[in-house]
C-alpha cells in the first residue's frame, strides 16, 4: 500500500506497534503480518482535552481491517443501535485509552476512508447524479485523492472543543463546538424516534438540529432549552453566516470529487454517495 498519497491520508507508515498482539500467529504460523498504517488527524488534536491521549496527536496508527472487522459489519445489533461505525474504527485503533464516540466527526472521517482503504483500496464505484442533467451513471472515485482539511481557527481556550462567532444581525457572541461521533449517534436515535412518531417530519429540522447540539453559549447564556429557542428563532442571516462559518472551518475530510457525466459531457464537483457498498465493494 502506497503511503505517498497527495492528500496523505496515510502518513509515513508504522514499522510496529505496542497494540499489536505479542504472539501473532498469522505472522509466526502464515508468515503474514497484518499492515499498520498512521493517519493524520484533520483536528491535530488542538480540540482535547489535556488529559486525553488524544491531546495535541497529530498522527493515529491503525491496523488494516481484516474478516474480524466485516463481522462488525454485518452485525445487526451494532446496526441497530447505530454504532457500527464507531465499533469498527474502534476495533483498528491501535493505541490504548481512545474512544472513537468522543473523535470529531472530522478525525473519524479521516480514520474511516482510511480503514476502508486498508481493507479494500482507494477505488471506490458508486452511483451518482450528474447536477447538470439529472442522469444517473456508475463512476469511479480515488479515495487517496480526497483532500484533508485541517483546523485552522484557534478554540476559546487549548484544549477545548469551543470556537467563538460574532453574530452579524443580533451582534451575539457564539461559542460552538464541532459534532463528535458521541453527538453523531444520539441524534441518530432521536431523528429515528421522530421518524417513528411522525414519519413526514424526516429530515425537516435536521439543520436546526445540528446547529442547535453545536450551539453552548449565545452572549453569556449556557442555559441548553434557552440556547434552543434562539437557534431555532434566530435572523436567517446570523443562522447562514454561522453555518458557512462552521463549514469553512471545521477539520475533516473534503467528501467531495469530480465526475465526468456520459449523458452529457459535463464535468461537475458531485458529494461522494455513501451507501451500503462504501466498505462491500463491487467486484
Amino acid at each position: 500500500m502506497s503511503n505517498k498519497r497527495k492528500n496523505e491520508i496515510f502518513g509515513a507508515q508504522a514499522l510496529g506497534h505496542s497494540g499489536m498482539p505479542k504472539s501473532d500467529v498469522m505472522k509466526d504460523d502464515f508468515g503474514w503480518e497484518v499492515p499498520v498504517e498512521s493517519v493524520p488527524l484533520p483536528s491535530e488534536g488542538k480540540v482535547y482535552d489535556t488529559d486525553s491521549p488524544l491531546s495535541n496527536k497529530t498522527m493515529l496508527d491503525i491496523k488494516a481491517m481484516t474478516a474480524k472487522e466485516e463481522d462488525i459489519l454485518t452485525s445487526r445489533a451494532l446496526i441497530k443501535k447505530g454504532t457500527v461505525i464507531s465499533s469498527l474504527l474502534q476495533s483498528c485503533i491501535l493505541e490504548p485509552g481512545i474512544n472513537v464516540s468522543d473523535m470529531l466527526t472530522g478525525d473519524r472521517n479521516a480514520l474511516m476512508i482510511a480503514v476502508r482503504i486498508t481493507g479494500y483500496g482507494a477505488d471506490y464505484r458508486a452511483d451518482v447524479t450528474c447536477p447538470t442533467c439529472d442522469a444517473r451513471s456508475q463512476q469511479n472515485f480515488d479515495l487517496g485523492e480526497l483532500p484533508i482539511r485541517r483546523l485552522n481557527i484557534d478554540p476559546v481556550s487549548p484544549g477545548e472543543n469551543k470556537f467563538s462567532f460574532m453574530l452579524p444581525v443580533t451582534k451575539k457572541e457564539v461559542h460552538f463546538k464541532f459534532l463528535t461521533g458521541r453527538d453523531e449517534e444520539e441524534m441518530s436515535i432521536i431523528a429515528d424516534r421522530k421518524k417513528a412518531v411522525l414519519p413526514e417530519m424526516q429530515g425537516d429540522s435536521l439543520v436546526t438540529s445540528r446547529l442547535a447540539r453545536s450551539v453552548e453559549y449565545v452572549g453569556g447564556i449556557t442555559d441548553k432549552n434557552k440556547i434552543n429557542i434562539f437557534v431555532d428563532r434566530m435572523p436567517a442571516q446570523d443562522s447562514r453566516k454561522l453555518r458557512a462559518y462552521m463549514d469553512a472551518n471545521e477539520p475533516g475530510i473534503e467528501m467531495k470529487s469530480w465526475m465526468g457525466c456520459p449523458s452529457c459531457g459535463e464535468s461537475s464537483e458531485v458529494e461522494l454517495p455513501m451507501g451500503a457498498n462504501f466498505f462491500w465493494p463491487r467486484d
